[in-house]
């Protein structure tokens, strides 16, 4: 009866290591790599309707309100001709300004060699700036690295 109940104990010790280790792997990983830090001025309405676009397509957004948004694009590295209102960070990356969704993700399944995708400026239908009765704008969404000049990464 002993016997039995060391094995059931060392069994189930067994179990309960597996299974925080599976935790600690799953808790580990980048989460999908969902997790988006938005740098925004407090007053910019535009930069909240993008971080509700960026929730509404599964991200967890938190939201940083800043004042000196130029501070923290010079500190995060972003060009100064491919910048717009907001700058976000997700794992290694950056997105500025009204990037979609669906470009991010591209982004992130791509992984490609870059620092970051933006939408420069704030082109009238885009997510985010969309206006009632107003014709979206044709806008692109550049790559871009420290060394190259941008790249066109999607064309709106």
């Amino acid at each position: 009866m002993d016997s039995l109940r060391k094995k059931i104990i060392i069994s189930l010790l067994g179990l309960g290591l597996l299974l925080i280790a599976a935790w600690w792997f799953m808790s580990a990983t980048p989460a999908g790599a969902t997790d988006l830090l938005v740098y925004k001025s407090p007053s910019c309405g535009c930069c909240g309707e993008w971080v509700k676009h960026m929730e509404q397509n599964g991200f967890r957004v938190q939201v940083r309100p800043v004042e000196d948004m130029t501070a923290i694009k010079r500190q995060q590295g972003v060009p100064p001709a491919m910048e717009s209102c907001h700058t976000a960070v997700i794992g290694d990356y950056l997105v500025e300004g009204h990037v979609p969704a669906a470009d991010v993700r591209r982004m992130l399944a791509e992984h490609p060699p870059i620092q970051g995708i933006a939408a420069p400026g704030m082109p009238t239908g885009s997510p985010g700036m969309e206006v009632p009765g107003q014709k979206p704008e044709p806008y692109q969404v550049f790559s871009f690295t420290r060394d190259e000049a941008p790249k066109v990464f999607a064309n709106h």
